[in-house]
């Protein structure tokens, strides 16, 4: 639930883009609030898998149909009215639009990054707008992240695990809490050393490059946001590098995608990224040239 004081700073900043002055800020506010009222009691239809609904009326074979579609997150079998989708089709389709625009769009909450004991350090962007428009600012470190690190951090670890934003914040504040714990106690038990967690704002997967370099890592693993789809934003990848260096080929790097609730989840795929690691250090290698 928003807050008062968020509320008013949302309407500030509207009356103040719209040339007008900001009076009567709590009159607004209450008619905004008294609009708002009953929408908590509103169902989310992104929380409904469409894989378990039949939109068609009149399906031919119902059960044949159903097990197609829990086959995939795609929108098979949908229904129109006429030339047009149904109210309800365009409703989901509109609503998995604006969870995958939020999912770029918005920041992963400081609560989430305390609660896992991360902190945060950032790349060269300095705007989610600059993230998209400069993908190789997104590659590389501040020079204030490389000193934080440099200070913070644990100096040549086997193994750098660390969190990352990417095209998906959801995607971090869905699974971090379980991915995390499973991969450092995975690599635990295998008994390789591990450098220190943190989360870095504003990064792509090239960045795990310099933070190698960085730190001295034999291995980096970043945890990031995948760019978010119309079937889900929570999607999660683990790009894995051995011995990486600013300008190394994108084909030497491992990769374990489509975490997520409804794909591999996080739990698992923390214990088989741990797994997977361990056969990188026994191979010195990873990408292409490591053999599965």
């Amino acid at each position: 639930m928003i807050s008062e004081k968020e509320l008013k700073n949302i309407i500030s900043q509207v009356l103040k883009e719209m040339d007008g002055e900001v009076k009567n800020i709590d009159r607004v506010k209450e008619k905004v609030v008294g609009s708002m009222e009953g929408l908590e009691d509103v169902e989310d239809i992104t929380k409904v898998d469409l894989r378990e609904i039949i939109e068609l009326k009149n399906p031919i074979n119902r059960e044949e149909l159903l097990k197609y579609k829990r086959k995939t997150p795609a929108r098979v079998g949908i229904s129109r009215a006429g030339t047009r989708y149904t109210t309800e089709t365009m409703l989901r389709f509109r609503a998995d639009h604006a969870s995958a625009q939020d999912a770029v769009f918005t920041d992963v909450s400081n609560e989430v990054l305390e609660k896992n004991n991360l902190f945060t350090v950032q790349t060269k962007c300095n705007s989610k707008d600059e993230y998209i428009t400069r993908p190789d600012l997104g590659r590389r470190l501040s020079d204030e992240s490389v000193k934080i690190l440099k200070e913070k951090c644990k100096k040549n670890p086997v193994v750098e695990v660390y969190i990352s934003d990417g095209l998906s914040s959801t995607a971090v504040e869905a699974n971090v809490a379980e991915i995390l714990p499973s991969l450092l106690n995975g690599l635990k038990s295998y008994g390789i050393d591990t450098g220190t967690p943190f989360f870095l704002k504003y990064g792509r997967v090239g960045a795990s490059d310099d933070v190698a370099e960085t730190l001295g890592a034999t291995v980096t693993c970043v945890l990031i946001g995948e760019r978010p789809g119309l079937a889900t934003a929570e999607s999660m990848s683990a790009y894995i590098t051995y011995k990486g260096y600013v300008g190394i080929p994108e084909a030497k790097r491992t990769v374990v995608s489509n975490i997520h609730e409804r794909g591999t989840p996080a739990a698992e795929a923390g214990a088989h990224i741990a797994h997977i690691i361990k056969k990188i250090l026994d191979a010195k290698a990873s990408g292409q040239d490591l053999k599965l």
